[in-house]
């Protein structure tokens, strides 16, 4: 394989802050706007329908930009992440909501977004309880963490297949590209299975897996094609599991609680989950704040090794995997 640097944009749902109106309390008929002007129980209405996906790339200092093919704001324009906010509906549960700013060339406010970490209903009293101005980074790190669920069958390197639960550092597992490889680090958290991180489940035999695969939504796969079916102009590929949901064999499901595991190397890899080849973590400027801080040393050594190894210019966009059939097409050619 050969590797290229450039990170695709990743696309992300938001809300427009005009979509986001207190419907009671001190800024009534104010849209969400930033922390410093937002007040503690104030109660507002999302009178959206749905959310639309904004493209946001992240570069190497870190600056997060919109990137190219997005569905709002302008392209090219830097994202200021304000603050994380906690919203309790009627019901008693909690919804959190990322605040981003879209930053013009002169520097000044251009619009406001919100990406909401839970499903937000249209016009249901939702209060303001939290206002966290801290820890916005890290949360927008996990939303970038590739993760494989609790049961998830990892092949090692003597090529059993074992529980990802069970695996511990330093443990040996099969690659596709370096042979085998260390476990470094693995990572776990429990969260609610909403929105960005409720999890794909990917049927068994659908892409030749022996059993049912879980992984978070912007997880991405290999897949070899022996014949380009989908016009991506090579046979390897790499496509992100939310791509594929057809409501069928590939569907996300919602509510509860998930665990999330993440697995990371040397450098970015490609391993066996399942027997569907899919990558582990990988350490860059988006996800790193998602990592615990004692990892720093190693992480600053390791970063350079998981830019080279970011497989980037094997993923295929959206647009050549909006098909119904899309799965069975990359069954079929990964078979013939």
């Amino acid at each position: 394989m050969t590797h290229a640097t450039p990170r695709p944009a990743a696309s992300v749902p938001v809300f427009r802050a005009s979509d986001i109106i207190v419907e009671h309390g001190v800024n009534m008929g104010d849209e969400l706007s930033f922390a410093a002007e937002l007040v503690h129980d104030d109660i507002y209405w999302c009178n959206a329908r749905e959310p639309v996906r904004i493209a946001l790339e992240t570069e190497d200092d870190g600056t997060i930009r919109i990137g190219p093919g997005t569905e709002v704001g302008t392209t090219g324009a830097v994202i200021h992440l304000d603050s994380c906010l906690t919203f309790m509906g009627d019901n008693g549960e909690t919804a959190e909501v990322l605040v981003m700013v879209e930053v013009d060339s002169t520097g000044h406010v251009a619009e406001i977004f919100a990406l909401p970490f839970a499903s937000l209903k249209r016009r249901t009293d939702y209060r303001l309880v939290g206002i966290d101005t801290e820890n916005q980074l890290r949360r927008f790190a996990e939303v970038a963490c590739v993760s494989f669920t609790r049961g998830t069958r990892i092949t090692m390197a003597s090529g059993m297949q074992v529980p990802i639960e069970d695996l511990e550092v330093g443990d040996r597992v099969l690659t596709r590209d370096d042979g085998v490889q260390q476990v470094r680090w693995i990572g776990h958290s429990t969260v609610r299975a909403v929105g960005e991180f409720a999890p794909i489940q990917i049927s068994a035999g659908t892409l030749n897996n022996e059993h049912d695969l879980l992984v978070s939504p912007d997880h991405r796969l290999f897949i070899y094609q022996r014949e380009d079916t989908l016009g991506a102009g090579r046979h390897e590929v790499l496509v992100r599991a939310r791509h594929l949901l057809n409501g069928d064999t590939i569907t996300q499901h919602e509510g509860g609680f998930v665990e999330y595991f993440q697995l990371l190397f040397d450098s970015h890899q490609i391993i066996y989950a399942e027997g569907i080849a899919a990558e582990t973590l990988l350490v860059d400027t988006r996800t790193r704040p998602a990592l615990p801080p004692e990892l720093d040393a190693r992480l600053a050594a390791a970063l350079p090794g998981h830019r080279e190894r970011a497989h980037f210019d094997f993923e295929v966009q959206k647009s050549l995997l909006d098909r119904p059939d899309a799965a069975r097409l990359l069954r079929a050619a990964s078979e013939r």
